[in-house]
């Protein structure tokens, strides 16, 4: 008799971050979008002083406008994110994200106005970091450089256009993915 199909929890930081986004936006559903303004979003306003600041810095990777904003991030994390889990490991993955948050919403903080929310610029770190999942050290891979122009290079040129997509934070999770990338070459 043979076994059953078992599902496994195979990558337990990508779908555990799933869940928390997709209760993130239930609950941002429940409270008319309060606890995302609030909790899940980080503002250009936001001052250092202000200790709820400190959270947002994670949160608004959370935080999503809609559910087809969240449905757009969760395709790349959920496509990609295994791999780069299985490669890197569940705690080094989990720290990569948690810097790429913090950084996008500190830089955010300090140079824009508005208020920026969303897992993009962990979906565009995990983009980069899987172009450098084979790297060696003294060596780029042709795959970097694609992804590099293909997607970063697209940012660069929305980010002239007037609309409420943060490509800062698509283009700094690139910089993080490629910097994460090449310090963990072997």
């Amino acid at each position: 008799m043979k076994a059953p199909i078992k599902i496994t929890y195979n990558a337990p930081f990508v779908l555990t971050y799933s869940l928390i986004c997709l209760v993130v936006l239930l609950v941002s559903g429940l409270t008319d979008g309060t606890s995302t303004i609030h909790i899940f979003s980080v503002h250009g306003s936001d001052s250092f002083t202000d200790p709820l600041a400190y959270p947002r810095l994670i949160g608004h990777a959370m935080g999503h406008v809609s559910f087809s904003h969240l449905l757009g991030n969760l395709t790349i994390i959920l496509l990609i994110g295994p791999m780069l889990e299985e490669k890197y490991g569940t705690r080094d993955l989990a720290i990569m994200a948690v810097i790429t948050a913090v950084i996008t919403g500190v830089l955010h903080m300090v140079f824009f106005d508005g208020m920026l929310l969303g897992a993009s610029g962990i979906a565009f770190m995990f983009i980069v970091l899987s172009s450098l999942v084979n790297v060696k050290r003294k060596t780029v891979p042709l795959t970097f450089i694609l992804v590099c122009i293909i997607f970063l290079g697209n940012e660069f040129a929305l980010s002239f256009e007037e609309d409420s997509v943060s490509q800062f934070a698509h283009i700094l999770g690139g910089i993080c993915g490629s910097v994460f990338g090449f310090f963990r070459a072997k």
